[in-house]
């Protein structure tokens, strides 16, 4: 499912919403996750799942095209563990 399918489906199920005023809301919602997460922040969606941002150490990678070694940089990358809940249901329980 991507955003606009999205959008569109909590539309259909509340027709006393504009569509604008739907895709306000889910804009809203994942702008306000991206900037907890940029601060570093863990954002929790019971039953759903948790979004968190992990650190990467610098390290000694290697180019796969030639196989010299180059210095990759530390970074940071956003991590999702799923809920309880969200794991029951996909596992069919």
């Amino acid at each position: 499912m991507i955003r606009s399918e999205l959008i569109q489906k909590i539309a259909d199920e509340n027709p006393h919403l504009y569509q604008r005023d739907v895709e306000r809301i889910v804009n809203t919602i994942f702008e306000e996750i991206i900037e907890a997460m940029a601060r570093g922040d863990r954002v929790e969606l019971r039953g759903f799942g948790a979004f968190s941002v992990k650190q990467r150490d610098a390290r000694i990678g290697r180019n796969p095209r030639t196989g010299e070694s180059v210095q990759v940089e530390e970074k940071h990358v956003p991590f999702f563990k799923t809920g309880k809940l969200l794991r029951d249901r996909l596992n069919g329980k």
